[in-house]
């Protein structure tokens, strides 16, 4: 089997393509792949079903074997690989029923178009007593946005908490929000399947849409988590833009 390893802002993943493999990928397979002792290791795998002209058709896999309606840092990956793999800097991603385009720039930005994002109403949870404000965001995949103070050992306890709330049936990916001016925020992430991750694309959407609608910030926001820096551009139609890098790390042959 191979596959080349790719970050964004420190959140791996393995990119293989399924017409490569000699046998189907699996929960048990990703399982251990991901592990960063007995595998491979990466926050989830990138699977190419199949690449028809400029688009390529994903499957998404998260760490623990479930599979993800979209990652923004995964997105932007395929569409690094994509552009190379086609010559052009344009190119289209679709994960299941969500396609976006991405624009793979000559300084090793990509921007993706990631679509409508949907904000909810804040509401409070009941943890066991503890009540917490979220609000909810769907970025295609579902987001639980906390204005709280983004410390580890914070993000560690709620984290898992939330993520398997009765509240989100399909479990929630996770953000503790610290806001530092009209456009930037400081950002903890919990992924739903993942845990605790150095970067993620849809919670920088999910925060900074969550921030513009209950009146932190303004359009742009730029969003820094500990693995770097994302920018995200808000449309009045209520679709959202996000920029930031993707690099190749290394490529692999696993016997």
């Amino acid at each position: 089997m191979r596959c080349s390893k790719w970050h964004a802002l420190g959140n791996d993943y393995l990119l293989v393509e399924q017409a490569e493999l000699t046998t189907p990928l699996s929960p048990d397979s990703v399982r251990r792949l991901c592990d960063y002792h007995f595998g491979v290791g990466s926050d989830g795998v990138l699977e190419i079903l199949a690449v028809t002209g400029t688009r390529a058709d994903v499957r998404i896999w998260n760490p623990d074997g479930s599979t993800a309606e979209l990652s923004g840092n995964g997105a932007r990956i395929v569409a690094a690989w994509l552009a190379r793999r086609v010559g052009e800097p344009e190119v289209q991603i679709r994960v299941g029923g969500r396609e976006a385009t991405a624009d793979v720039r000559r300084d090793g930005q990509i921007v993706l178009d990631v679509g409508v994002v949907d904000v909810g109403q804040p509401e409070r949870l009941d943890l066991d007593g503890e009540q917490v404000e979220v609000t909810p965001v769907s970025v295609g995949n579902p987001h639980a946005v906390i204005r709280r103070e983004p410390e580890r050992g914070e993000l560690r306890r709620l984290g898992p908490r939330v993520e398997r709330h009765r509240r989100f049936p399909d479990r929630t990916n996770v953000q503790l929000v610290r806001v530092d001016g009209r456009h930037d925020l400081t950002v903890g992430v919990w992924e739903r399947g993942a845990g605790e991750t150095l970067a993620s694309g849809t919670s920088a959407v999910a925060t900074a849409a969550a921030a513009v609608a209950n009146g932190w910030c303004e359009t742009p926001v730029r969003v820094h988590l500990p693995g770097g820096e994302l920018l995200v551009e808000l449309a009045p139609d209520g679709t959202a833009k996000l920029t930031g890098p993707a690099e190749e790390i290394c490529r692999i042959e696993l016997v």
